[in-house]
């Protein structure tokens, strides 16, 4: 029996948002969303950009660039 779209889908959110792969972003941290592109852009091409932005919204609260982001280097 094939496996639904949805349950892949969940099954990635889950592996990049807070198992394995979220160890290798390190959320919250300086950095996160240019390491999530880099390590999705092998699987998503360009699409990664997005899903890593939605993620990084979903993880950590604030948007990537935003003044409101943790993560953000001060000037």
């Amino acid at each position: 029996m094939a496996r639904s779209k949805s349950g892949n889908a969940s099954a990635l959110k889950r592996y990049w948002g807070s198992g394995a792969g979220a160890a290798k972003i390190r959320w919250g941290t300086p950095g996160d969303w240019t390491r999530c592109n880099r390590q999705l852009s092998k699987y998503l091409g360009p699409r990664a950009k997005g899903y890593c932005a939605r993620m990084h919204k979903a993880r950590t609260g604030a948007w990537p660039g935003s003044r409101a982001n943790a993560g953000r280097r001060r000037r």
